[in-house]
């Protein structure tokens, strides 16, 4: 009896593959196979939001094979991945393929094991409806708003924007958060540290009250004299003393916000390069002497629930490397929190007693550092507190008060193996000497500091990925994709670690909570997915819910259609201190389909444009270190006739003059290539287009003006030795018009015109 497995990912399917029998076919479909069309909205809004799938384009081969292999099959498995994707997945898959949708013939896999695919074959069940149709409800809704909200978008700004639910109320956190800290205004205010001496151990302490003993508030730095002044030959004399024990958790193994946050802390990993190396360790890393084996659970999951085999698999690697006191005498549990869907356990190794070190070798880096951070944070949930000893000293001097706390570790603990990436921002631990109370202290230093009051903090990935968590912006399957969208868009930019919106991304946030409140209202976009979880667990019809949505979202956008008739906001832009050669006019930064790019601001008088390279990038290479020397060329400067030399920016190489910072000119650099120019005889260089086509054009540029998109050879024209070219269609061609073997290029015909000659031929 044959049997057919349909999981998602080639990678899946060679380790599923090696845990099955003989009488199994394992194919992977690729993901998803029927979607709505890109062209149109796919959605018929009138006809009760009946969504039009149709079969993927570049999915067509897939799908004849996986028709053939069903035909021959007895039964058909879905092995989708184990979320509302994955069910959706197997549902157009039972569609496709024929099968009844009745059928016992959905499978899941919360981890590729051995017991986890038996486990899974073995337990078939329907396809979960509601599954499903919270999926279409998610995949409808979001096409309603893309489509009638980006071509708006299109009107009043610029083309080629988008908008969508869940990216609109994530860039609108990030643009608020740049406004507060454009308008905070800093306070000044004062603290008053000291060392202290006993013997030869030091004690730092800082001033804590006054002689009222209230906490104290130094706003400026004549009360920080005053208070100076009257500290004057003070004794400095131990008033009290309190000693204690303070216990230590260790954190929760990972779910994928805390998976994505802690990546990006203790790696520098985006939240998409997360995903995609936890979804490799999930469908199957190859090991040396164990083959393809799935290294992690399911990575997608808001639970932290784990197996009680998982636990005593854990709890048994801590009593053989660790000792019984690193264990716990009750196990412990974490609270999921309210609202989670709980539908996977968290994410932990697949089996605990497969050290990092152990498959190492057969791990990418990436692999390796992230299989090590979720396997160090599942055997520390499991193991003991980390137990300190604390100290608090109350230190008199003139009637104020000064604080001196630190701590030691009595027992490490969990810590012995892992810390939480926030840990390690606090102050490391600091032992103090033994005290008496009534012990006088010998002062060493007294020290009066300035601080100002610091604005809030930038959003980093790790941070904006919580910020949308206890919003309840999204689920675990889409934090990912929606920070990476509006970076991708250019409504956000990262330097270094943290999000700063672009005058784009405000520009779009102002228009829409203008215009459409609710569209970046976090409250209602989380309500939206409150309402999802309502119809994957049957108590909301899909469609229902929809509709509810639609005649408020519909009524919204005629009113702000109505209220910005023949209105256009325009876009910011950056000017610069870089004037245009043709013009004069200080150029200006814009941002096309390839990035950034300087222009002139008279366009479209003039349309002279420059890649952007930052000053700081001129600079880059001596930055490297005194070793690294910029390299040199033959190009000579057009402003002072010194020679360029090839740097490296964040754009990629240039020509940058070296007599620099005397002169900054900066050039593009050409490729040279054994071509020679049919009109004028000179060299032909190889040349970007703005949208980062290669084309080639003689070197003298304007003067000259031959350009082409053939590929010039070495090889000589036997008939009149001009340049040989390779057309895109891979045909040798004199490109000499003068040369009788000359062959002019074919001209495109016009989709109008094929049509019309299809016609006439019919």
């Amino acid at each position: 009896m044959s049997k057919l497995v349909i999981l998602e990912s080639p990678a899946k399917a060679k380790t599923v593959k090696k845990y099955l029998g003989s009488d199994y076919v394992v194919m992977a479909c690729m993901g998803h196979i029927r979607d709505l069309p890109k062209s149109t909205m796919g959605v018929d809004i009138e006809n009760d939001f009946e969504p039009k799938y149709i079969e993927m384009k570049d999915k067509k081969e897939i799908i004849k094979k996986l028709r053939t292999e069903a035909k021959k099959a007895d039964c058909v498995y879905l092995a989708g991945d184990p979320d509302r994707e994955g069910e959706a997945i197997s549902w157009h898959l039972c569609y496709i393929l024929g099968l009844d949708i009745n059928d016992k013939n959905r499978v899941t896999f919360n981890e590729i094991t051995k017991k986890g695919v038996e486990d899974g074959i073995n337990n078939p069940r329907k396809i979960d409806l509601d599954l499903v149709d919270a999926q279409q409800a998610r995949r409808v809704l979001d096409r309603i708003v893309g489509y009638k909200l980006s071509p708006f978008l299109w009107k009043k700004v610029k083309s080629g924007l988008s908008a969508g639910r869940c990216q609109s109320a994530a860039l609108k956190i990030v643009v608020d958060r740049e406004k507060e800290i454009r308008a905070f205004q800093p306070e000044e205010y004062w603290t008053i540290d000291t060392v202290l001496n006993k013997n030869r151990s030091k004690i730092e302490a800082h001033l804590e009250k006054g002689k009222d003993d209230k906490k104290i508030k130094i706003s400026d730095e004549k009360t920080a004299k005053s208070i100076l002044e009257d500290l004057n030959n003070a004794e400095f004399k131990v008033k009290n003393i309190k000693k204690g024990t303070r216990k230590k958790q260790p954190a929760p193994p990972f779910i994928t916000s805390t998976l994505q946050q802690e990546a990006s802390r203790k790696m520098n990993f985006n939240s998409q390069r997360t995903m995609r190396v936890a979804q490799m360790l999930y469908e199957g890393v190859e090991l040396q002497g164990l083959g393809a084996t799935g290294l992690i659970t399911y990575m997608r999951t808001d639970s932290l629930r784990i197996s009680e085999e998982a636990r005593l698999t854990g709890n048994q690697y801590i009593l053989d490397n660790y000792g019984e006191k690193y264990l716990p005498e009750k196990p412990r549990y974490f609270k999921t929190k309210k609202g989670a869907q709980d539908g996977h356990e968290a994410i932990r190794p697949t089996n605990p007693m497969l050290t990092p070190e152990q498959v190492k070798d057969s791990l990418t880096a990436d692999q390796y550092k992230l299989y090590k951070l979720i396997w160090e944070r599942f055997i520390a949930s499991l193991m003991s507190v980390c137990i300190q000893n604390t100290v608090s000293i109350d230190i008199d001097a003139n009637g104020y008060t000064f604080k001196a706390s630190g701590y030691t570790i009595k027992f490490d603990g969990f810590t012995k193996l892992y810390v939480e990436g926030k840990d390690e921002t606090e102050e490391s631990a600091k032992a103090l000497p033994d005290l008496e109370v009534g012990e006088v202290l010998k002062l060493k230093e007294l020290t009066p500091n300035q601080h100002f009051t610091q604005p809030p903090a930038r959003f980093t990935e790790a941070s904006l990925i919580k910020a949308l968590e206890e919003s309840g912006i999204g689920r675990p399957s889409t934090f990912a994709t929606t920070v990476t969208t509006i970076v991708k868009r250019n409504y956000v930019e990262r330097e270094k670690k943290t999000l700063i919106p672009t005058s784009l991304g405000e520009v779009i946030t102002d228009l829409l909570s203008e215009l459409f409140p609710e569209i970046v209202d976090q409250k209602f976009t989380a309500k939206v997915e409150t309402e999802l979880d309502d119809v994957e667990n049957g108590d909301e019809q899909w469609k229902n819910m929809l509709s509810k949505f639609y005649k408020g979202f519909d009524k919204t956008l005629k009113s702000a259609e109505e209220k910005t008739d023949g209105t256009k906001v325009k876009i910011p832009v950056v000017e610069t201190d870089i004037v245009c050669d043709k013009c004069g006019r200080k150029m200006v930064i814009k941002m096309g389909k390839f990035g950034k790019f300087l222009a002139c601001p008279g366009f479209p008088e003039c349309k002279n444009t420059k890649p952007l390279i930052d000053e700081k990038d001129i600079t880059s290479t001596e930055k490297q270190g005194e070793n690294v020397q910029a390299e040199e060329t033959n190009e000579i400067c057009d402003k002072c006739g010194a020679k360029m030399v090839i740097k490296i920016g964040r754009y990629g190489k240039f020509l940058a003059c070296s007599n620099y910072p005397e002169c900054k000119s900066i050039k593009q650099i050409t490729v040279k290539t054994p071509g020679i120019c049919p009109k004028c005889g000179s060299k032909i260089i190889q040349l970007k287009s703005k949208r980062g086509y290669k084309y080639f054009a003689c070197e003298k540029g304007k003067e000259c003006g031959f350009m082409t998109w053939d590929t010039p050879l070495a090889d000589k024209c036997p008939k009149c030795g001009n340049t040989l070219y390779k057309r895109r269609g891979g045909a040798i061609v004199c490109n000499n018009e003068n040369c009788e073997d000359y062959v002019e290029p074919p001209k495109k015909e016009t989709k109008k015109s094929s049509k019309k000659t299809k016609k006439n031929e019919k």
